[in-house]
């Protein structure tokens, strides 16, 4: 099975040549054949061979890779969905296309907010409320 090159988002290109990946054994479904097949697949692809990665969309990769990413600056992609290794290399390449499609979307602004005078009001009261209750434990040592 060959790769072809993934046209993963607007402007984002991933070569053939940059993907490469091997069958591994799975631990997932297979019943008997699980110790004998290797259906699982690990695709690998270096974030340098991706074509229009700007940096911003990079470190958003990067972000959202976490622990897929390796110290090479290789992203490693696995799937183990089914018993049949092309179904699973077809499901880890979809994988890598999702991802790369995050990593482009444009993260939403924050807009600044500050609480309604209400919730301030009750959330003082309950304070006062707490240092009261805490107030009340209290034993005097002076008496006695």
């Amino acid at each position: 099975m060959s790769l072809t090159a993934l046209h993963a988002a607007p402007g984002i290109t991933v070569p053939a040549s940059a993907l490469r990946w091997r069958a591994v054994r799975s631990s997932g479904p297979g019943g008997q054949n699980v110790n004998k097949v290797a259906s699982k697949v690990e695709l690998r692809v270096a974030l340098v061979a991706i074509h229009g990665l700007t940096e911003k969309t990079g470190a958003r990769l990067r972000r959202l890779a976490g622990g897929r990413l390796t110290l090479d600056g290789e992203l490693v992609v696995t799937s183990a969905l089914t018993r049949d290794q092309g179904r699973n290399l077809d499901d880890a390449v979809a994988k890598l296309q999702r991802l790369l499609e995050q990593a482009q979307a444009l993260p939403k602004p924050r807009r600044a907010t500050r609480p309604s005078y209400g919730s301030v009001q009750r959330r003082l009261g309950e304070k006062k409320h707490t240092a009261a209750r805490k107030q009340g434990r209290k034993v005097d040592d002076r008496e006695g």
